[in-house]
């Protein structure tokens, strides 16, 4: 049997992709696998144009309360087990959270993300988060995302009515892997809370981190149970090695193997918003710009919770000059 080229099976891939035709586990190990980053690049691009066509979709975040999480998620400098540097405080005062509200959009971007390093909000604070939506809404032209731990239904109707469009909650990584990154609560958990999510009628923001000790095989486990969620958005993170967390003398990743599972998850997931956030700067640099030609259609800016970013109109410049929009 004679075996197609790979770029006959790229092709053959992108069209099944083209037409939303769900690609196999199999098929998705042979595109990741794949030495033809130009084809799979360009396939994963076509896709996106398709059915996202030109516009990137730019978001900022504000870490409005940072630090004390009683979650032992290796990966996270917030994490109340790990001693690590970084700025610990209460969530803050509703006029900075409208100042950087503000910010953002005077700056482009098309979505803010309320972030707090919770478990799950005590109820004073929640109420507290519901008021400061609802006066962003009412004050600025801006679309509100929050990121606040786990949820439950009354919860997730109550940001709904505040004008929260999006909810972000990542799995993380897979479920086969997620044991050895968290040991205070489970995979299912995750599941759980964006299945709330969805049930309550905000848009699910869902993705993870790539980069942690995983295998390739439990990455594409991780986008397949992504997808299995009909996601609206999904963030791809690449490990930034925090010091003090178990995961701090993590090696960095091949740039080409991150662009490389950008766009394999194009294929997975032909018509969500793939987002390439915290770490692609560092992992990344200028390659940022092929990852916005490689499937990913969207992007965080300005910084990632506990770390700096891009500033935003480099970010802006660098989506004019491809001739893309926001």
């Amino acid at each position: 049997m004679t075996l197609l080229p790979e770029s006959a099976v790229i092709n053959k891939l992108t069209r099944k992709a083209l037409k939303c035709e769900p690609i196999t586990f199999r098929e998705a190990q042979i595109l990741l696998s794949s030495s033809d980053i130009i084809s799979l690049a360009s396939g994963a691009n076509t896709i996106t144009r398709a059915h996202n066509g030109d516009v990137i979709d730019v978001e900022t975040l504000i870490n409005a309360k940072s630090g004390g999480c009683p979650e032992d998620c290796s990966f996270c400098a917030q994490s109340s087990f790990y001693n690590t540097a970084i700025s610990k405080y209460p969530l803050v005062s509703k006029e900075i959270i409208l100042e950087r509200a503000q910010e953002a959009k005077k700056q482009g971007a098309s979505s803010f993300c309320l972030v707090c390093a919770y478990r799950y909000p005590p109820e004073k604070d929640f109420q507290s988060i519901c008021q400061i939506i609802e006066e962003i809404k009412k004050q600025i032209d801006i679309e509100v995302n929050a990121s606040l731990g786990f949820m439950n239904f009354d919860r997730v109707r109550k940001l709904k009515d505040a004008g929260v469009k999006r909810y972000n909650h990542n799995l993380e990584t897979s479920e086969s892997f997620f044991a050895q990154i968290c040991r205070t609560h489970d995979f299912a958990d995750r599941m759980n809370t964006a299945r709330i999510v969805k049930a309550g009628g905000l848009e699910l923001c869902c993705g993870g981190i790539i980069g942690m000790g995983e295998t390739s095989d439990q990455r594409l486990e991780l986008a397949f149970a992504i997808a299995s969620l009909a996601p609206d958005e999904v963030p791809i993170n690449i490990l930034i090695a925090n010091d003090g967390t178990p995961l701090a003398h993590t090696a960095r990743l091949d740039p080409v193997g991150v662009i490389k599972t950008i766009a394999v998850w194009r294929f997975i997931m032909p018509k969500t918003i793939l987002k390439i956030a915290g770490g692609r700067e560092f992992h990344l640099k200028d390659s940022g710009r092929f990852a916005l030609k490689a499937g990913a259609n969207g992007i965080i800016t300005g910084g990632y919770l506990t770390k700096t970013g891009n500033e935003s109109h480099k970010d802006i410049l660098m989506i004019n000059e491809l001739g893309l929009k926001i």
